[in-house]
């Protein structure tokens, strides 16, 4: 299979690993909106949230408001979007189910429809946040 995010959790493209466990991998996004930016994956392909079992969203939004709690503690955020886009016309691109989670902060100048113009170093977020257990 050529999915990037199945090649991500097999280990054969490096990541900024956040977050492992037996179902979910969650990485910082490579192209982020803001510091901090994660997608949160289940470790086996499926293409979108309509294929997913009920399980797979069970173990995913915990990750997510794990992660969540950490950010608030070490990135400062003051708020949080997660969401997810599924197929061509929701502007899905990686045909691999995830949730993006993008802490928010004030002023941040973020438009969801328009991505602030500034560049973020992914590895010096990730020297802060680290991997979370």
């Amino acid at each position: 299979m050529d999915c990037v995010f199945c090649k991500i959790v097999d280990g054969e493209i490096p990541s900024y690993k956040v977050y492992e466990d037996d179902s979910v991998y969650a990485f910082l996004d490579i192209n982020p909106t803001t510091v901090g930016h994660t997608l949160i994956v289940p470790k086996f392909h499926t293409e979108d949230f309509t294929t997913v079992a009920d399980a797979v969203w069970a173990k995913m939004l915990p990750v997510a408001k794990k992660l969540a709690d950490r950010y608030q503690k070490v990135l400062g955020a003051d708020g949080f979007n997660l969401w997810n886009n599924a197929g061509e016309a929701g502007e899905q691109v990686i045909f691999h189910f995830h949730l993006h989670l993008l802490p928010r902060y004030k002023d941040d100048g973020i438009r969801l429809a328009q991505p602030a113009d500034k560049t973020i170093d992914v590895a010096a977020t990730h020297a802060k946040i680290g991997q979370v257990a």
